[in-house]
């Protein structure tokens, strides 16, 4: 086999598999005891995988699938959305493909009498028991599946490496192409961003009301996503009206067409143009999420995101927007002090104007207001409609106005907490 001639596909997360499986495949007739070993060692790797990534079917060609669908070289990140290139890298991914396909096609029968392996059929065909993945959403998950199938049933090289780039176009490559929001974990090496593997699956649908504030948003996000001029944007307003479940929704509603969301905490600015060097040039849209963003008067990190965002040498990149929820409309703290220049400060108006300068800086500002009484009810009768709970509307409404009282006023978040409530009950 030729592993070693792969020009593109190369340093791959998790191939040691590969090596071994290949070194195998290469000398498993010579006799060395120290393959039996190796094989079954490899048949547990595959197994463990099947186990954290919830594949099934052919566990060998799922393991191939996987490093193709996360190798970014310059072939795979200039297809990702997309989709073909031109150029010698096409000649380059054909001969790297070529040589997967040998793998794909590699019949394991004689190895596996040699080794008196019988159970490595079931690899070969395994019936996976975990519904779902701990690595990748179900539908990414069962994509892979199918992908894996898509490529061994491709009569050659060119093929295969068609289906491939369909796949890059639809879904793109990495960390990036497979999931849909990450967080960011500060390195001694600097800023790493993580998938975030289980975000909630809500729609903007399910937030009941708030149409306005959702049309701006989307407004917004439409904008950004189509490659026209879009705006930083800050959600601002009362606690438990939507703010962060927009952002969730947002999410997964524009993830198909290339959006990927990057959460980031105030204590994490220093890493802010680190994280943006790593997407700048990348082939989606991102969306830098700050959640209930606010400073304190002595907090003074506010100044270096203001720069980050607009006024700093380097232009933030197109590709880039900064969204962030907060409770406060200026983001910073304010005393009356500043209003009218009681403090020992020779110019008290430049006080206020610096620190309104950062949400100045947002282009859209969108108000959530929490509900009125009409409006909570109107919200817990639509959750009760959506979670399908089964109680006569006056008395569910006398329930959750009596469950407001005591568990924070009237707003969004209430009326869904009072909803969960009641389908616990109905559960136990």
């Amino acid at each position: 086999m030729r592993e070693e001639e792969l020009i593109l596909y190369k340093k791959f997360e998790n191939g040691k598999v590969l090596s071994d499986m290949v070194w195998l495949m290469d000398s498993y007739r010579s006799g060395d005891n120290r393959m039996r070993p190796v094989f079954f060692e490899c048949m547990h790797e595959l197994l463990e995988m099947a186990a954290t990534h919830g594949f099934s079917g052919n566990l060998w060609h799922c393991y191939l699938t996987n490093l193709l669908v996360n190798n970014e070289n310059s072939y795979s990140v200039a297809c990702e959305i997309r989709g073909e290139v031109e150029g010698s890298v096409n000649q380059l991914a054909l001969h790297d493909i070529a040589i997967f396909k040998e793998f794909f096609d590699f019949d394991f029968t004689e190895m596996t009498e040699v080794f008196k392996a019988p159970e490595f059929g079931m690899v070969l065909d395994y019936e996976s028991t975990a519904d779902s993945s701990r690595i990748y959403s179900t539908k990414i998950r069962d994509r892979i599946c199918y992908l894996a199938e898509q490529f061994a049933a491709t009569e050659n090289a060119l093929e295969m490496k068609a289906v491939l780039t369909g796949f890059y176009r639809e879904y793109g490559v990495g960390r990036f192409g497979l999931h849909k929001a990450f967080r960011v974990v500060h390195t001694d090496d600097g800023a790493r961003i993580d998938p975030i593997r289980n975000i909630s699956h809500v729609q903007l649908d399910d937030l009941i009301g708030y149409e306005l504030p959702k049309k701006k948003l989307t407004d917004n996000t439409d904008a950004f996503v189509a490659g026209r001029k879009a705006n930083n944007c800050l959600l601002f307003g009362d606690a438990g009206t939507g703010k962060s479940t927009s952002i969730k929704a947002i999410a997964n509603e524009y993830y198909d067409k290339g959006l990927r969301i990057i959460e980031i905490y105030k204590h994490q600015l220093e890493d802010l143009n680190d994280v943006i060097a790593q997407i700048k040039n990348r082939n989606y849209k991102f969306i830098i999420y700050m959640d209930d963003l606010s400073f304190e008067e002595f907090e003074t990190e506010y100044k270096y995101l203001k720069a980050v965002i607009e006024g700093g040498l380097e232009k933030k990149p197109n590709n880039v927007l900064i969204y962030a929820t907060s409770n406060r409309r200026h983001l910073i703290r304010e005393n009356y002090e500043d209003k009218e220049g009681r403090r020992e400060d020779m110019h008290a108006s430049d006080t206020v104007q610096e620190k309104l300068s950062l949400v100045y800086r947002f282009g859209v500002t969108i108000f959530f207001c929490g509900p009125d009484k009409k409006q909570y009810e109107e919200i817990v009768k639509g959750l009760a409609a959506k979670y399908g709970v089964a109680m006569e509307e006056e008395k569910l409404l006398a329930e959750a106005n009596k469950w407001e009282l005591s568990h924070g006023g009237l707003s969004g978040r209430t009326a869904q907490q009072f909803i969960d409530y009641l389908r616990g009950m109905e559960e136990k």
